[in-house]
């Protein structure tokens, strides 16, 4: 049983290292946050489908995250999220700030509860400039807490620069 964060900036790989890690299991699960809310977002989707073993079983859920971890955790599975910022932009724009925090708390307790191996794959937000609208200012606030969060439940993070990952706790 354990629970790995992975960050990365877009196109880092680090999607590819979480599909790495998750192919060591006997069963794999993706969790996947994203919608298709236009075109370009859908065509994202799609490459995601195609370099992913066609195996795998999907669970979409952008909304809902922790009950669905709670769902289909299993002792010899690993259940692989991606992403997580995908998943807090839908909160974001789709719900309250009650149910934001709400869900946030509730994956954050669930998480040490699992058995089975878990993968939890996001965005590293912070390292750009401040961004200008107040909407962006707390996306990125938000992200950067659950980050914190998470690190402190999970017993692997890795960052991943260029494809290269660099583990930030957890050892080799």
């Amino acid at each position: 049983m354990s629970r790995t964060l992975i960050l990365g900036g877009r196109r880092s790989g680090k999607s590819v290292r979480a599909q790495q890690l998750a192919a060591q299991a006997a069963e794999v699960v993706l969790i996947a946050t994203a919608t298709a809310c236009d075109e370009e977002m859908a065509v994202r989707i799609a490459h995601h489908r195609q370099s992913r073993p066609a195996h795998w079983q999907v669970c979409e859920e952008p909304e809902r995250l922790a009950d669905a971890l709670r769902r289909l955790a299993q002792p010899q599975r690993c259940l692989l999220v991606d992403c997580l910022t995908l998943w807090q932009t839908h909160l974001l724009l789709q719900t309250d700030e009650a149910t934001l925090q709400q869900e946030t708390d509730a994956v954050l307790a669930v998480l040490p509860q699992l058995p089975g191996e878990i993968v939890l794959v996001s965005n590293e937000v912070g390292w750009s400039i401040v961004p200008e609208s107040p909407l962006a200012r707390r996306f990125a606030d938000e992200v950067g807490r659950l980050h914190q969060r998470l690190a402190v439940v999970c017993e692997r993070v890795e960052l991943v620069v260029a494809g290269l990952p660099l583990c930030l706790k957890g050892g080799s």
